[in-house]
């Protein structure tokens, strides 16, 4: 399925291995390994690929169960996050899928917990080789996710959408905008080539698809990507890096800043913001480091970065000091 359909693609995918989540337990994976559920890539089939056990799937899958129960994996976020959707995909998986999942979280600092699991999705019919779109709306923090599949089979892959829940003091200076942090892109005004998620990952980006990429600009204007900071703070310290972006990175870049009550004020066309760093140049695939050109604006929480008058970035940092009493 497209990402344009995909209704949960404004949140962070949790469950991303570079954020430290992984498969840490599960019932049975003869078929397939346990750590392909979460693996970044899309899932692939090939056609005349077998191994030791039989034909090689990309995902997560069992053997058929000939006694009573049913198979399951565990989870383990790498950073604790409230889940607003999951999407149990079942691409490839034909004669093999399960008929019905259901996913349990729990809050543990144990691999494989041995705690009380609270459903978060509860039974639902699965189909082959498609995506299944689940909300999830309980607004709690959890660590583990439980995947249960009955009886048994395989899963593609199980994305986990929501948002991250940092345990952020006032002190030195970090990225506010670090996923780690609780830094989320909120809107940007393309992705065509690449998501604005991608802007504060961790490390550098490994490729050109790894940032946000808008599609060439045929008339006025610039693009924009507005992004919520962890925590309020000040900001002493702004890199833009155009790792990989050669004959497509931006000619000049901007970033506005300011002090919103939510996200949903945080609009385009609000008269809020104000200039955090002026329109400066940009070179390719390279780190741009921007200190002195700042403007003191105090406390903000979110920042605008508008691009002239198209491209793409590989990461954004906003380096400063988490504001008086917006600690968690």
């Amino acid at each position: 399925m497209p990402v344009r359909d995909n209704p949960f693609r404004a949140w962070i995918r949790l469950e991303q291995p570079r954020l430290g989540s992984r498969v840490s337990h599960a019932s049975d994976e003869f078929f397939a390994a346990k750590e392909r559920l979460i693996q970044p890539a899309d899932p692939v089939f090939i056609e005349d690929k077998y191994d030791d056990h039989g034909k090689w799937m990309d995902g997560w899958e069992s053997r058929r169960r000939r006694t009573p129960g049913h198979d399951f994996c565990i989870v383990r976020l790498g950073v604790p996050g409230i889940i607003h959707g999951v999407d149990i995909d079942t691409s490839y998986f034909t004669g093999n899928f399960p008929p019905q999942a259901s996913i349990d979280a729990c809050v543990s600092d144990d691999d494989v917990p041995d705690s009380d699991w609270t459903v978060i999705v509860p039974r639902t019919d699965l189909a082959g080789d498609r995506h299944h779109f689940v909300p999830v709306n309980d607004g709690t923090t959890w660590t583990h996710l439980r995947l249960n599949i009955y009886p048994d089979g395989g899963i593609a892959r199980l994305r986990i959408y929501g948002e991250v829940c940092a345990d952020i003091e006032a002190g030195g200076v970090i990225d506010l905008f670090a996923l780690k942090n609780g830094g989320r892109a909120l809107a940007a005004s393309d992705e065509h080539y690449g998501s604005m998620h991608n802007l504060n990952l961790p490390g550098r980006g490994v490729n050109m698809g790894d940032g946000w990429e808008t599609a060439r600009r045929r008339g006025p204007g610039n693009d924009w990507v507005i992004a919520a900071l962890g925590r309020p703070g000040v900001v002493e310290r702004v890199e833009v890096d155009t790792a990989y972006f050669k004959g497509n990175y931006p000619d000049r870049v901007s970033v506005e800043a300011a002090l919103f009550e939510s996200h949903d004020d945080a609009r385009p066309d609000s008269e809020s913001w104000q200039t955090l760093l002026p329109e400066s140049k940009l070179a390719m695939d390279q780190q741009h480091y921007f200190e002195t050109e700042l403007t003191d604006l105090g406390p903000v929480s979110h920042v605008r970065m508008s691009i002239y008058p198209d491209g793409g970035v590989s990461r954004l940092r906003i380096f400063g000091r988490v504001a008086d009493g917006a600690g968690s």
